[in-house]
């Protein structure tokens, strides 16, 4: 495994944090990656989540043509849990402010998928997401998981969520696709790999 980053700073709707996601930085730490000869290339972030599927879409066709390598990112690898898991209705975590959220309910809507409660931190520092407690992370599933749904959704790639996982679908009875998780297992079965070798990371890898 191989990684590469590029600055994200702050998750908001203004100029600024729009433009940290720019595809030009995101091709070239692409090509880096490429240089290591991997199987698959996964853009592991949400920020599709409020741009849009589409803009992922065609970040992972670019990425493609241009090093001959699959790609995928969090929120498509999500999408493709969903749709294998047949889950059209679920519950929606994050740390985002209240704006995100809404337009990540929009863009699920337009993939047919329904949320039925959800919750966020109103946080917009990237940083200050990985300092959520799992305490704290905890309670979000309490708030959310009052209503039966298909499966529970955490979006945000800097929300340590993925050690409450396995705690918090015992509780709930509930598969979460965390987009930690999501773009684990996809990227593994992209590359032939079989995601059950993946242990302690919930219920998507039995």
């Amino acid at each position: 495994m191989h990684y590469g980053r590029f600055r994200v700073t702050k998750i908001a709707l203004d100029g600024d944090a729009l433009a940290q996601f720019d595809t030009a930085p995101m091709m070239e730490a692409s090509g880096l990656l490429a240089d290591a000869d991997v199987d698959v290339i996964a853009w592991n972030g949400t920020s599709g989540g409020w741009l849009g599927f589409d803009v992922d879409r065609r970040l992972c066709e670019d990425i493609e043509k241009e090093t001959g390598i699959p790609a995928t990112t969090s929120r498509l690898s999500q999408l493709k849990a969903f749709d294998l898991y047949h889950v059209n209705k679920i519950h929606l975590i994050t740390p985002y402010t209240e704006d995100i959220n809404e337009l990540i309910i929009k863009e699920y809507a337009k993939s047919g998928i329904e949320v039925v409660n959800s919750v966020c931190l109103k946080q917009f520092v990237n940083r200050s997401f990985a300092l959520v407690s799992q305490e704290r992370i905890q309670e979000m599933f309490d708030e959310v998981c009052k209503d039966r749904a298909d499966g529970i959704s955490v979006v945000c790639t800097n929300l340590p969520a993925m050690w409450s996982v396995p705690r918090m679908e015992e509780k709930y009875g509930m598969t979460v696709y965390d987009t930690i998780n999501t773009v684990v297992w996809d990227s593994l079965k992209m590359a032939g790999i079989n995601p059950s070798l993946v242990k302690g990371w919930g219920r998507l890898f039995g």
